[in-house]
């Protein structure tokens, strides 16, 4: 068997295992593996091809892997879903106090609650969706 078929065996085993650990490290080397593929087809000497491996592993496993993972790690910039409400203007419905009420936020009614339960809300009035919990928004006037 070839030299760089070994290699890209090598490679693929370690993608694979990548799959499964998740951990950028494997993904790495075999890269590193890949590319040693390529120069023991174009003929480069075993223990070469050992040098190019390492060197390969070592710059992308030093250099690379902290910023993938860095890259992976940063915090989501757009709010999806219920965490996208927070934070918007709603129209009073039906009279919001801590016991319930009605509020419209982007079109929608919810059920809402006074975030401050001694407050009583009028209808009509605008309001800062502060928190949202289940199918419950808790809100206070814009005063």
């Amino acid at each position: 068997m070839d030299l760089w078929l070994i290699w890209l065996v090598i490679a693929a085993v370690l993608a694979l295992a990548e799959i499964f650990t998740l951990t950028a490290a494997l993904g790495m080397l075999s890269a590193a593996a890949l590319v040693t593929a390529g120069c023991a087809a174009l003929g480069l000497p075993l223990p070469l091809q050992f040098l190019v491996f390492a060197v390969v592993a070592t710059v992308t496993v030093l250099f690379l892997r902290p910023i993938a993972v860095r890259h992976v790690l940063q915090p989501q910039v757009a709010r999806f879903g219920i965490d996208a409400l927070v934070g918007r203007a709603a129209y009073v419905v039906s009279e919001v106090s801590g016991l319930g009420g009605r509020v419209r936020i982007d079109g929608e009614e919810w059920t809402a609650r006074a975030y401050d339960e001694t407050l009583v809300i009028p209808p009509g009035k605008t309001v800062d969706v502060i928190e949202i919990s289940g199918t419950t928004a808790f809100v206070y006037p814009r005063d």
